[in-house]
Parts: C-alpha cells; structure tokens; sequence
C-alpha cells in the first residue's frame, strides 16, 4: 500500500504527482502484467539471451541502430 505525506498547504495536484511517482517506481502495474499469463522459465531465459547477443552485437557494431 502507498501512504503519501502531504502538508496541510499542498495542492492535490502536487499529492497526486507524487503518488504517480511512487506507483511508478515501485512497479505494481508491470509485476500484474506478467501475472497475467504464465511464461515458461526456459523461454524467459531464452529471451535474455537473445537480448544480450543483440546488446553484444551493437557494441561491437556488426549492427546499427
């Protein structure tokens, strides 16, 4: 749960902007998004793997972006 401090002067737009922030920033949204559906370990391994072989591949510049 997200408790936000806010002073009795602040605005609600203010109270709110923070709010935002710290939804954001803690990831709830994302972490439902994956409970969604069920992804097999090896096919989430594997997606890293290829994502770190494309990461590898532009520092080296055998690809451009």
């Amino acid at each position: 749960m997200l408790i936000i401090d806010s002073k009795d002067c602040e605005n609600i737009d203010k109270a709110l902007k923070k709010y935002k922030k710290k939804f954001e920033k803690s990831k709830t949204l994302l972490r439902l998004r994956e409970r969604q559906n069920f992804t097999k370990p090896s096919v989430t391994r594997r997606e890293e793997v290829l994502k770190a072989i494309y990461k590898q591949n532009i520092a080296s510049g055998k690809i451009e972006k």
